[in-house]
């Protein structure tokens, strides 16, 4: 008698020999060869068992959870999402918040900073970028009209970064605004504006208007039009602003404007030409395999420089903490006295004063920044830990912001740490500011609810307009884009 192999729970027709096909099986089926005729057990069945009755001592087949089950579902994990949406999106929000009140704040002084009246003048400005080979488009002209529209284009597109508004195109003017304004003077600002130098290039590369955006809106609306039937909406603006872009790009690297290094032009072509691929693929077959293709790379390349970022922060964090520890005043523990007494660094003079008297306090704040840099890098691989420390170097930065002045240098580090927050604890904040605003609307004059929830607007099926789906995994899955790609697209 041939004992038959395990099969398949999921397939039901498999279970009566009859309706089993004679012909090749697929995976998972039960093969070909001699069965018995007799009547089979009608018991309960475990997972994968053909009988509740005893196992055969036989061979079993390998199981999927293996090395090398989990090495395929990790690939395909990396590649057919972008992970991290909520993460990324408030890196985004935070230092495009971050570089659009900075540029706010000194408005009143952009031309003794960065423009035409700075002690860095235009010439020893032109120097310098030639001997670095650093870019700046305020290189190419010391018109003052130019310096106004370089600085109110800056403006814009971080405003617009920040809302989600055109996001892959809004994230290459503001990379391009953040290194013309900060390579210009160099000598201003602190130790934030490198960190936003950094992000600003790498925001470009990631996918990071996938929630909290503009973007994520239009998608969610053509999903919507998508399952009524409907055409999506005509996309005028953002293949406009990448027809703009083109010449200007064109006519920059051929007067030698886009700067001394050769990854910059690169980066910016390959932008733009792939930005006219995916226009084509989506608008002449947003269902080919090309069109995977596109959202494949676009994933890697996202979680990649997500890896990278991550990577950034714990580096600032570890040669922080351990050039730190090689100064003798934080080795005895009075680092923190010096700043509290300098003018430049007291705001609140008061509060300094209160904060510097105590020798306990001072050694405490002293020797506990130094720990928590050098252990964070460290504390990665205990969620429970990392947290806690997150939380901590959060309120750091937040006293830094308030007790030495430094705002936006603690806005700076505070967006980069957000890269590490739990999704549970960004899904929470997230439901906590839709339900704010929808109660802020609805005491507007002129507004109305919709029939479901108090409040909440619904689609069809009971799911809340503005809240993220749930999948079987008991995971959330996020409005995705015409074509099936998550976050915003290289034309938008």
């Amino acid at each position: 008698m041939t004992i038959p192999s395990p099969q398949s729970p999921q397939n039901p027709a498999s279970q009566n020999p009859a309706s089993r096909p004679t012909g090749p099986q697929s995976s998972g089926s039960q093969p070909t060869g001699p069965r018995p005729t007799g009547p089979q057990p009608t018991g309960p069945r475990s997972a994968g068992s053909q009988s509740a009755g005893p196992r055969s001592a036989g061979p079993r087949a390998p199981r999927s959870g293996g090395s090398g089950g989990g090495l395929a579902r990790g690939l395909q994990r990396v590649t057919a999402s972008a992970l991290g949406p909520y993460q990324s999106a408030v890196v985004r929000i935070g230092f495009a918040a971050t570089y659009l009140f900075f540029l706010l704040r000194e408005l009143p002084h952009r031309h003794e900073l960065y423009g035409p009246d700075s002690p860095w003048h235009w010439d020893l400005a032109r120097q310098l970028t030639e001997g670095n080979r650093a870019f700046s488009v305020l290189m190419w002209t010391d018109s003052t009209v130019w310096f106004e529209a370089v600085y109110a284009l800056t403006l814009l597109s971080a405003a617009a970064l920040m809302l989600g508004w055109r996001t892959r195109a809004m994230s290459v003017l503001f990379m391009v605004g953040v290194l013309s304004v900060q390579n210009r003077s160099i000598f201003m600002g602190d130790g934030g504006d490198n960190v936003v130098h950094l992000m600003a290039i790498y925001l470009v590369l990631t996918r990071c208007a996938q929630v909290w955006s503009l973007d994520a809106r239009r998608a969610a609306r053509n999903a919507r039009r998508a399952a009524e039937g409907l055409p999506p909406l005509r996309d005028i603006a953002g293949p406009v602003l990448w027809v703009f872009l083109g010449p200007v790009l064109a006519t920059a690297t051929l007067m030698g404007g886009l700067g001394g290094t050769w990854w910059l032009p690169t980066l910016l072509w390959i932008l733009w030409l792939s930005a006219v691929v995916w226009w084509a693929v989506d608008r002449y077959a947003p269902r080919s395999e090309f069109r995977t293709l596109l959202d494949v790379l676009a994933n890697l390349t996202h979680n990649a420089t997500l890896a990278v970022i991550m990577a950034e922060v714990c580096l600032i964090y570890a040669t922080a903490g351990w050039y730190k520890i090689q100064g003798s005043r934080w080795q005895d523990g009075t680092a923190l006295y010096y700043p509290l007494n300098l003018d430049y660094f007291t705001p609140w003079p008061a509060l300094s004063d209160i904060l510097g008297a105590s020798g306990l306090m001072v050694m405490v704040l002293t020797y506990g920044t130094v720990i928590v840099q050098v252990a964070f890098p460290f504390t990665l691989f205990n969620r429970r830990v990392k947290n806690v420390l997150l939380v901590v170097m959060i309120c750091e930065h937040a006293g830094i912001a308030l007790l030495l002045g430094l705002p936006f240098f603690s806005m700076a580090m505070i967006a980069a740490d957000a890269v590490f927050l739990p999704t549970a604890f960004l899904v929470w904040l997230g439901t906590r500011a839709t339900l704010g605003r929808r109660r802020l609307l609805s005491r507007l004059p002129g507004r109305f609810r919709t029939p479901g929830k108090p409040g909440t607007p619904t689609h069809a099926g009971g799911r809340s307009a503005d809240g993220p789906a749930r999948n079987g995994h008991g995971g959330t899955e996020e409005p995705r884009l015409q074509g099936g790609g998550g976050g915003h697209t290289l034309v938008g």
